[in-house]
């Protein structure tokens, strides 16, 4: 079994073969090519790579000295600590996520993340948790020369790390998948959803809709949509993040273009803020995170632009229930809710699987931040309610329609804009619900009140 030595898990933790995944196809879709029936069956491949830049390499301090506003002066980036993250998003102290698990899904793993996430703990003074690691599609021989391994890897410690950070009680299940290809990938999902791991899966990858050949007419897209529906069906709340290119996925695509699995309309979509806190984390203002705009990039964008958030219509999904007349679009857009993400506010994330001298703390951002710690505020909100809550997007998006609760719950993200390249195809922020931010960030108490007491 995959843990750091003393670490308390789950027996009986397996490792199982990759299988062929049989689900009912009976989900309705529009926008189907006329060569589907041709191209229905490519594979999707799915991408996970957090922008980053090395802070710290493993010969820096045991535990962090620095304030935001140092890291600034010294870096050029802010620097966030969990604990300033949980001042600043106002969580709860008397909320841990006791009795809850928090499922993650990635692709390829680390081979150092238990020992990774007991430094995070350390550094930060943090408990140690339950992790559990589970394979079923077999455990993949882990390449740290492979970029596309190695990006991989940064967001498997992203997720557990920050996961935990924010819920710290809960049991973290990381449901690892051989590849990232979509088969691969639908697999794990299905494992974690039909096994029931835990009332909250986080899922920190997607591909541009314009890549997935037959639209929604894919086979792999339809079968990862019937998982959505079983996770609905079991009381599982389903998180993505809305991505870190923008609104087109450029330089790839040149007219906005969501991502998929945050596309889903029974998923929830985080898109990205820039989160400026005191040096105590009290919160101060945010916009929404676009390096490329000049005006945007912040403390003087010394290391260049690293990405800027997702947010766009869908061209697969019609407007879901909740979206009608909240959005102006016929079609699902994300995002649906916002968070940290940019690298220039970064959080801080331990790796120590590269095969060089920089494994250390990393400044990471991107949307693939907020999914997991999205996820772990789910977990305190069922916490405090007491059982699982599942599907969100109907009670998030009603917060909206009164007035005094929605500033309450929400900090709703006016300023930015997620073009890219700038000037260029894409969206602003502005009051109430936008593509770039959602419905905005949270406040965290006031949101989990609301959500646990069904109001």
């Amino acid at each position: 079994m995959d843990h750091a030595p003393g670490r308390a898990v789950r027996s009986g933790v397996l490792l199982v073969a990759a299988a062929a995944l049989a689900l009912p196809l009976t989900v309705t879709l529009f926008s189907v090519p006329a060569d589907a029936s041709t191209s229905n069956t490519s594979n999707i491949v799915y991408s996970a790579n957090p922008p980053r830049h090395l802070a710290f390499t493993a010969t820096g301090p045991s535990s962090f000295p620095y304030t935001p506003s140092q890291c600034v002066k010294l870096f050029g980036f802010d620097c966030y600590t969990p604990s300033e993250i949980r001042t600043a998003y106002n969580f709860p102290s008397s909320l841990s996520g006791a009795g809850q698990t928090i499922v993650i899904v990635d692709a390829y793993g680390s081979p150092t993340i238990a020992n990774d996430l007991h430094v995070f703990d350390q550094t930060f003074g943090l408990p140690e948790p339950r992790l559990n690691i589970f394979y079923p599609t077999g455990r993949p021989a882990f390449n740290a020369n492979d970029a596309t391994e190695a990006g991989w890897a940064f967001e498997t410690s992203l997720d557990v790390e920050w996961a935990h950070a924010m819920a710290p009680a809960a049991t973290i299940d990381l449901v690892v998948a051989a590849s990232s290809s979509g088969n691969v990938l639908n697999v794990a999902e299905n494992y974690a959803v039909g096994n029931h791991l835990g009332s909250v899966m986080s899922m920190s990858f997607g591909a541009p809709e314009a890549s997935i050949a037959g639209a929604g007419n894919n086979l792999q897209l339809q079968q990862a949509d019937q998982i959505y529906h079983a996770a609905q069906a079991a009381g599982i709340t389903v998180v993505a993040s809305a991505g870190d290119t923008g609104a087109t996925d450029y330089p790839s695509y040149t007219t906005p273009n969501a991502e998929f699995p945050a596309s889903d309309p029974l998923v929830l979509s985080v898109g990205g803020t820039d989160l400026f806190t005191a040096n105590n984390g009290a919160y101060r203002s945010e916009t929404a995170w676009n390096d490329f705009d000049p005006s945007l990039c912040p403390y003087g964008c010394s290391a260049g632009p690293f990405g800027a958030t997702g947010g766009a219509p869908s061209a697969v999904f019609p407007a879901p229930s909740y979206q009608q007349g909240v959005t102006g679009f016929s079609t699902r857009t994300t995002s649906d809710v916002a968070y940290n993400a940019s690298v220039y506010t970064g959080i801080l994330v331990y790796v120590g699987f590269l095969p060089t001298s920089e494994d250390g703390f990393y400044f990471v951002g991107g949307t693939s931040e907020g999914a997991p710690q999205w996820a772990a505020i789910v977990a305190l909100a069922d916490e405090a309610a007491g059982k699982a809550l599942g599907f969100l997007n109907p009670s998030l998006y009603a917060i909206l329609q009164d007035p005094k609760v929605y500033k309450a719950d929400f900090h709703d993200v006016t300023v930015g804009n997620n073009e890219n390249p700038y000037p260029g195809p894409g969206f602003s922020a502005g009051k109430g619900y936008d593509l770039p931010t959602g419905l905005g960030s949270p406040n965290v108490a006031n949101l989990v009140n609301t959500l646990a007491s069904g109001q």
